[in-house]
């Protein structure tokens, strides 16, 4: 099978590729980068992408799809096509399902799973704990063999240090990275939103900064200690960063992510007791806001991860201390951290590096548009406006405060592997035989 993506702007930081071209795909894979307008093969299908910035496939390092157990809020089916329609070709899943993926069935299930859905690449996380209770390591070689990309009790940290000191020397030795929900849970009791003025002001328990930077620092510590792999889940506080640029430059395996709604919102977004704004770890202050902006400027932060976490009205329409924290995000990441660009916070390369082979490196993988390379791209059409709603929205659940908001820059199609697994619609992409 030939593809021909025609006049689009072909952008890759990682391979130093800007400019007007044309890209031929054949087979799956990117096998010609050549002048715009220069190839016409007859045997070939057609993508015109004129005023088109073509992408590679976009990667999500932390999303949460439901299944098993919860499949009311998200299924595999539902999130992958969320995913196809917010350009992300590769997408990792957390564990904490119900069961929790603690075991080489669930992770070979979901695997079959999304590979016969075919609409976006599904990468499973295995817990680091059975049963995510935090008691006795989960079995890393079964995980490792079954697929599982990396280890990770994401919704809740392993509080125990010991335990986690282990955790790091066994899964070093599958060459695993454990995705670390940084928080000490003692120190975060029963918070609902960021410690400061605005939890005053509502009446609100506040979690405080230290909750997550006494976790980063233990984590860092073992880490350092033990060599293995850290990876620091949806970072929010400043003093967080500092630790991790420390870290970084003493040469500790340590990688972190930033998410589009705490480099775009504060805790201000609370301020109605909007439950849709509810989110684990809290909205932080504008200073940590600009620190996480800062990170993602100078690499401190490798990549952008939405942490895209569905839930429905069941969970989210009542009061704000009983809401469950959590936001979905596929759809809206490549907008909000385009806006970084527009505001001129960051380089557009940068933007682009951090949503594409930056995430993919933390697993040892590659997001490229260079010959030879899988053929996951993406077309974005950057001044089209839209905005998630009943009509746009492909997940099933709809609980994020940019809900209806106008969000700059479209996705108009996903490529997988060489396939077209989401158009925006047959206009103005036109589709057809070369």
């Amino acid at each position: 099978m030939k593809l021909i993506i025609q006049n689009g702007r072909v952008l890759d930081p990682g391979a130093g590729i800007d400019r007007i071209a044309d890209l031929l795909v054949v087979d799956g894979r990117v096998a010609e980068l050549a002048a715009a307008g220069s190839l016409a093969p007859q045997d070939a299908e057609v993508l015109e992408a004129r005023g088109r910035w073509v992408l590679p496939g976009l990667c999500d390092l932390h999303v949460h799809l439901r299944e098993p157990g919860e499949e009311y809020k998200e299924d595999l089916a539902s999130g992958a096509r969320a995913a196809a329609a917010g350009g992300f070709c590769t997408v990792v899943a957390m564990a904490n399902t119900k069961p929790p993926i603690d075991n080489g069935e669930l992770v070979a299930r979901a695997l079959e799973r999304s590979a016969s859905l075919g609409l976006c690449r599904v990468l499973p996380v295995g817990t680091v704990t059975a049963g995510r209770e935090g008691k006795a390591l989960a079995p890393f070689g079964e995980l490792r063999r079954a697929g599982a990309v990396a280890l990770s009790d994401d919704g809740a940290p392993v509080a125990d240090a010991q335990l986690l000191r282990r955790a790091f020397e066994y899964a070093r030795d599958f060459d695993l990275p454990i995705l670390s929900h940084a928080e000490d849970p003692r120190l975060s009791l029963a918070g609902q939103m960021h410690e400061g003025a605005v939890s005053t002001r509502l009446g609100l328990t506040g979690i405080p900064s230290v909750s997550e930077e006494v976790a980063v620092a233990r984590d860092i510590a073992l880490a350092e200690y033990t060599g293995g792999r850290l990876h620091v889940q949806h970072l929010s506080t400043a003093r967080a960063v500092e630790l991790i640029r420390a870290a970084k430059a003493r040469g500790v395996r340590v990688t972190a992510e930033v998410t589009p709604h705490h480099f775009t919102l504060t805790a201000e977004a609370v301020a109605e007791y909007d439950t849709a704004a509810k989110v684990m770890p809290p909205l932080r202050d504008e200073s940590d806001r600009r620190a996480l902006i800062a990170a993602l400027a100078d690499g401190t932060a490798d990549a952008i991860a939405t942490d895209h976490a569905p839930h429905s009205s069941i969970e989210k329409d009542v009061p704000f201390a009983e809401a469950a924290p959590g936001l979905i995000g596929l759809q809206t990441a490549l907008p909000l951290a385009l806006d970084l660009w527009r505001q001129g916070h960051l380089p557009l390369e940068t933007v682009i590096t951090r949503l594409t082979s930056g995430p993919a490196a933390v697993l040892g993988r590659q997001a490229s548009l260079a010959v030879g390379s899988v053929a996951d791209l993406v077309l974005v059409d950057p001044e089209a406006g839209w905005s998630l709603n009943d009509e746009t929205n492909q997940s099933k659940s709809r609980n994020t405060p940019f809900w209806g908001r106008g969000l700059t820059g479209r996705v108009e199609a996903t490529i997988l592997a060489g396939r077209l697994v989401y158009a925006r619609s047959r206009s103005p992409i036109w589709l057809g035989a070369g």
